[in-house]
């Protein structure tokens, strides 16, 4: 699919998660609640990890896929949007990596 965008699966993600849950893994994962969604996000990202570590170009890049839906998926169970997630990344831009990390430890 030519120029498909983060955008485009929050979307699919969206309408999916209007269908029935016989018709939809993404219905199907939403009512089992954002602890179980939040559950496979972490599943996935423990994939994602090995497929990485093992240098698996082929896979990382189907983990990674994995691992933004499921993000997405737990994004939608809370509410959040990824225009959100957008806006908090802009601010972060006004300082270097570094700083934000810094202003960000708890002590």
């Amino acid at each position: 699919m030519p120029n498909f965008t983060l955008h485009d699966l929050e979307k699919r993600v969206k309408e999916r998660s209007a269908a029935s849950a016989d018709a939809s893994y993404t219905r199907k994962l939403l009512d089992q609640g954002v602890a179980h969604c939040a559950k496979k996000l972490g599943e996935e990202a423990i994939e994602t990890v090995i497929a990485a570590i093992e240098e698996d170009r082929e896979r990382l890049i189907a983990e990674a896929g994995d691992l933004i839906y499921h993000l997405l998926v737990v994004l939608a169970a809370r509410g959040i949007a990824l225009a959100d997630v957008e806006a908090a990344l802009a601010e972060r831009t006004t300082q270097s990596g570094l700083q934000e990390k810094a202003s960000r430890q708890r002590g």
